[in-house]
């Protein structure tokens, strides 16, 4: 059996600067401490409360920089993304990483052999890339985070307790293909042991397919056409008509988890209907497993356009990150102009922003983005694989094309009053580091 490594290796303070130098952001420190919100030259710019890189993430970044640290001369491969970052990813192909999925593949796993050294992401990997990589003998450093091996010890049990797995997520998004690996009963030996038996899983992407099941749990329907729509989301030999009877929801952690709650109840409703309120309780389980820095990220989100509706709303993070877009999604149902970009880059003018619109998959350039208000407030906020520093550049972006003078700005920020802080927000601003600056 390959080595086996879940923790940290003792190596905070050797990669810590480089890891600071790296990602953070002197400015974001100091909005953080300043109360989250500049005006200067007629600008105003309020950064979402919650925001950026989560302990998860924090945790995935720093394992990986730990891992090269440790193992200096031996090939390091990644099974994926990290996470759903291009930046971040990119300073790790440049560090030497192997990626063995996703658009920055330039390794396969028939080249893994006993003398490597082999990351699982954020995400977590499936049970089927795991064997593979045990089967090679080597070195598994795993940083899946917590949240995410929460959701697959629900989905295991669901199989053993022959309830199918209705996963609410993305069926190609790595965090799902490795949940729905676990909701077959099938488990890697190191977060779980095999069921013994075959389980089932359907991944339902929205309300509207979650609709179209529940339709079909009361009432059933056509076999083959049911087959057909979900042939990407269901577990080998999945019958609607066989495995509708006995439902555990779970969720991938990066969804919108309004959607989820609402999905749970949906499902919920449909078989109150068909077999009434007693015999549900048998028949669907449910748990909590939203992560909580989404749902922080969201709420945040939330407050912002509900207390002070920005004239536009900047979101920023990796194209393909699914808590990221969702950000978006939520400023676009209040009807805020709402733009997801990548970095400060994507602001090219005032009359100019290259964005990826919601469900697209390619970038545009959309014109007259700019608040027409005399006294602008733009929004901003980020998911949680993105990094201070990228956040930092947007904010400097922004003011830079209002022609402001950056290092009178930046002295705006730094008179600006400190609010007066909790215990438990010092304790937290103490562990990111920001009240020694």
């Amino acid at each position: 059996m390959a080595d086996y490594h879940r923790k940290y290796f003792g190596l905070k303070k050797e990669v810590a600067p480089v890891l600071e130098g790296t990602y953070a952001s002197r400015l974001v420190d100091l909005l953080r401490l300043k109360g989250y919100e500049v005006a200067f030259g007629g600008l105003t710019v309020k950064l979402a409360k919650e925001f950026g890189f989560c302990v998860g993430v924090e945790r995935s970044i720093q394992m990986a920089y730990e891992t090269r640290r440790m193992f200096p001369h031996k090939r390091i491969f990644i099974t994926a993304e990290i996470i759903h970052n291009a930046y971040v990813n990119k300073q790790l192909v440049e560090m030497g990483c192997i990626f063995l999925n996703g658009q920055y593949k330039n390794g396969n796993f028939e080249n893994i052999t006993a003398d490597d050294v082999v990351i699982l992401p954020a995400f977590g990997a499936s049970v089927e890339e795991i064997e593979e990589i045990k089967k090679k003998g080597a070195f598994i450093v795993d940083s899946t985070c917590g949240a995410v091996v929460s959701v697959w010890n629900n989905v295991h049990r669901y199989a053993k307790d022959d309830f199918t797995s209705l996963i609410h997520g993305k069926y190609s998004h790595e965090e799902t293909i490795a949940t729905a690996s676990r909701a077959t009963g099938k488990a890697d030996g190191y977060t779980g042991i095999d069921v013994g038996k075959q389980g089932k899983y359907l991944i339902v992407r929205d309300m509207d397919e979650a609709k179209y099941v529940c339709e079909y749990i009361i009432r059933g329907g056509d076999r083959d056409e049911f087959l057909k729509k979900f042939k990407h989301g269901t577990s080998v030999g999945f019958d609607p008509d066989r495995d509708l009877e006995r439902i555990g929801v779970a969720n991938q952690t990066t969804m919108l988890s309004s959607e989820t709650l609402a999905i749970q109840g949906a499902v919920r409703a449909a078989f109150v209907q068909k077999y009434g309120e007693a015999e549900t309780q048998q028949r669907v389980r449910s748990a909590d497993t939203i992560c909580s820095a989404t749902q922080d990220r969201q709420d945040a989100m939330g407050e912002m356009l509900q207390r002070r509706r920005p004239d536009v709303m900047i979101v920023i993070g990796g194209y393909n990150s699914s808590n990221t877009g969702h950000l978006a999604e939520m400023g676009i149902e209040k009807g805020v102009p709402t733009y997801h970009i990548d970095d400060g880059t994507c602001l090219m003018s005032k009359n100019e922003i290259r964005h990826q619109p919601i469900g697209a998959k390619e970038n545009v350039v959309t014109e007259n983005w700019w608040p027409r208000s005399a006294e602008p407030l733009i929004g901003i906020t980020a998911g949680a694989s993105t990094p201070n520093n990228k956040i930092g550049d947007v904010f400097v972006r922004l003011f830079e094309l209002n022609g402001a003078d950056l290092d009178e700005m930046m002295a705006s920020v730094e008179a600006l009053p400190t609010p007066e802080l909790t215990e438990e927000e010092k304790r937290k601003l103490e562990r990111m580091k920001i009240l020694h600056h």
